[in-house]
């Protein structure tokens, strides 16, 4: 196994769901070792749907399955006065604290910012939360990624006229902005100690990160757009070809007119119907998409879009999740991991793979997701010095799971 950029930065994750597991799984693709902690009876994501089961016949569900490659498993009721003075114990021990429950929880359970800097006064705390830790009128609600998606404004601004807003369209937006914004934070904490030797806390609330990610909402109608035009002043949509569907964007008169040359309608140039971008919009139903899929449906979806993109029209196909699992772009960035499954069925669990790709770094095969409780007993008594006995009692009280 190579060297990792972050080979010796430990993470301890309280942790649920997507948000902050998707963010240390990157952190621990990087080199980090994370100990996630989560309820002796496992983290609300390995509940949700579909699943699959792990040797003990127990649920995992996508959700966690997606989220928590690499990481060791310590399963602590941190309700019980005991369960918390463990974990207090255990954060010494780590560089980063990092949580993601509503905000207030932590420091309703004595184990906020303030206590944990306590006992460890350079660590990085990280908190992630639905409306952050201060200053929102929103802070006691909890959220998920589709109510920050809603409140950024997104589902509006593209809402066409006489539909109802489409709720969580392209997936959990609001859980990994909020993730990819709460990595970047730990890390910036993590050279700002560096260079210190202060610890700080990193709050990072969905909601700003889903707003940031949305940023067409707030800059246009700073502009005076307030919603999505429509008709747009551009083409931006999806046609039909002989197998299914592709999509096509143009924003420049000369793309028009490459795309005119491209499918036989030289005609279109001098049509002064569509002499500028306001007319491709008001024209695109009743003129340009019945020319467009005319020529496309003698073309599958990839010959289309290879067509266009080879004239310089920027397309695409439109693929199904089977296309999208044997997509050669794909294996060729080894955007896909296999996790093989425990329960007797053979096609593996695929989870997208690292993004971040490091010309000094290798990609090494990765772990797989932790069984609940599963290290409990490896780093209590690694990192506490507890021993049988120790364990024993904490199991049988219900204090930890293993």
């Amino acid at each position: 196994m190579s060297s990792k950029p972050l080979d010796g930065v430990r993470v301890l994750a309280a942790e649920q769901m997507q948000a902050l597991p998707y963010a240390t799984q990157l952190l621990a693709r990087l080199g980090a070792d994370v100990v996630k902690v989560e309820p002796p009876a496992g983290e609300a994501g390995r509940g949700s749907q579909p699943s699959m089961l792990d040797p003990e016949g127990r649920p995992v569900g996508a959700t966690f399955l997606r989220n928590n490659l690499g990481k060791r498993s310590v399963a602590i009721d941190l309700k019980n006065e005991q369960g918390r003075e463990l974990f207090l114990r255990l954060v010494p021990k780590f560089d980063v604290v990092a949580e993601n429950f509503k905000a207030g929880t932590m420091e309703r359970l004595g184990l906020g910012y303030e206590a944990v800097r306590a006992v460890h006064p350079s660590v990085i705390y990280a908190s992630v939360s639905g409306f952050g830790g201060n200053g929102s009128p929103y802070g006691s609600w909890p959220a998920y990624a589709s109510i920050v998606e809603a409140m950024s404004g997104i589902y509006d601004y593209t809402r066409r006229p006489g539909e109802a807003p489409r709720a969580n369209p392209v997936g959990a937006l609001g859980d990994i902005s909020s993730a990819l914004f709460a990595a970047i934070g730990i890390l910036a904490a993590l050279r700002h100690r560096d260079l210190t030797g202060e610890g700080q806390q990193v709050d990072v609330a969905m909601l700003d990160a889903t707003v940031a990610m949305t940023d067409i909402v707030t800059n246009f109608a700073s502009l005076g757009q307030p919603s999505q035009p429509y008709p747009p002043p551009y083409i931006l949509d999806t046609f039909r070809a002989s197998d299914g569907w592709f999509v096509m964007q143009l924003v420049r008169e000369h793309q028009f007119e490459r795309l005119a040359d491209t499918i036989g309608r030289p005609e279109w140039r001098d049509d002064p119907r569509l002499a500028d971008r306001t007319g491709w919009g008001e024209h695109l139903d009743g003129v340009i998409r019945p020319g467009i899929e005319g020529w496309a449906a003698t073309r599958t979806k990839m010959q289309a879009a290879q067509e266009l993109m080879a004239a310089g029209v920027a397309a695409g196909p439109c693929l199904e999740s089977g296309e999208v699992i044997a997509d050669p772009h794909l294996a060729a960035r080894n955007m896909l991991v296999e996790m093989p499954r425990t329960d007797g069925v053979e096609q593996p669990v695929l989870v997208p793979g690292n993004p971040v790709k490091l010309s000094n770094v290798s990609e090494d095969d990765e772990g797989r997701v932790p069984w609940v409780g599963e290290h409990t007993s490896e780093v209590l008594r690694a990192e506490l010095g507890l021993d049988d006995s120790d364990l024993n009692a904490l199991a049988e009280a219900g204090i930890i799971s293993r």
